[in-house]
């Protein structure tokens, strides 16, 4: 008999996007290896019925859930003052929550929902959770991007009072912020023993898009046809938050569980450290303290 994989038993792991697709698998496998699972979505109902799912499937009592709806800056100040306040330490964050908008909307901070559910979602929660990541190092963040980012556009900084790219370019671009973000924040804490590496799961058969009406109907019968199962998507979500021959591997991006190259502009250093600036100034103004992010 084949002894159960605990790997991760003692490791407290916190996912977003969890009560579906990639993250809810993600969730699953990592409670299934023995960590302590924090799941976040933004409606309660489907927090517990996931969580209740994952017990019934793990026999895990390490599962807990918060209610963020990431686009909200406040919301994300005080998920991560809960987390704080209920866990001592983080040895894995997934950032995976994120979204494609086809008409233009804006969040109540006034930033396009895009950029502020898919870029400003990490940069918020990473950061708020940095201080917590470090102090429990050897520690990991997982950014889960696209193969999108290649069909960017982003060679300014957007300009929220102006109309912006949405839709599949404006979704682009975000996940090629997700890339030059890791990229960045790996280079800027390396020596602290908190990995960042970014990955894409390939096309996935979610729910993903079903915002849309009825192209988000088309987007998801594409993926039904021609996408893969969340399980077979979350693969490498998994690997990067357990796999430990990557413990000390930052910087990277992965598809289909192997490092692969990624756009030139995501390597565009220049480029990076505006958005990263950029980022820090528009959530300073927000009141965020940037200061873990900004400590070299």
């Amino acid at each position: 008999m084949t002894p159960p994989d605990i790997s991760m038993r003692g490791r407290v792991c916190l996912i977003t996007g969890a009560t579906a697709g990639i993250g809810k698998v993600t969730a699953l496998e990592l409670a299934t290896k023995g960590a302590t699972v924090i799941l976040v979505g933004r409606n309660e109902d489907r927090c517990r019925d996931a969580v209740d799912e994952i017990h019934e499937l793990t026999g895990s009592n390490n599962l807990d859930y918060f209610v963020c709806d990431l686009s909200n800056f406040q919301q994300v100040r005080s998920l991560s003052q809960a987390v704080k306040s209920k866990y001592s330490k983080l040895n894995v964050l997934v950032n995976n929550a994120g979204a494609l908008f086809m008409r233009r909307q804006y969040n109540v901070d006034g930033l396009e929902m895009t950029w502020a559910l898919n870029h400003f979602g990490y940069f918020w929660l990473t950061g708020m959770l940095l201080d917590v990541l470090k102090a429990s190092a050897p520690s990991r963040v997982v950014v889960v991007s696209s193969d999108a980012h290649k069909r960017a556009n982003l060679n300014e900084m957007p300009n929220f009072k102006e109309n912006v790219p949405v839709g599949y370019f404006g979704y682009a671009n975000t996940k090629l912020a997700n890339l030059l973000f890791a990229y960045h924040l790996a280079y800027s804490i390396k020596s602290t023993g908190v990995t960042v590496n970014a990955m894409h799961p390939g096309v996935v058969a979610t729910s993903f898009g079903g915002n849309n009406g009825l192209v988000g109907r088309i987007i998801q019968m594409n993926a039904n046809i021609f996408g893969v199962k969340p399980e077979v998507g979350a693969r490498t979500v998994i690997q990067l938050a357990s796999a430990p021959e990557l413990y000390a591997t930052t910087g990277k991006y992965f598809v289909k569980e192997e490092e692969a190259n990624s756009s030139k502009a995501s390597h565009d250093t220049r480029l990076g450290t505006r958005l990263f600036q950029w980022s820090l100034d528009i959530s300073h103004r927000l009141g965020m303290d940037t200061r873990q992010l900004e400590a070299r």
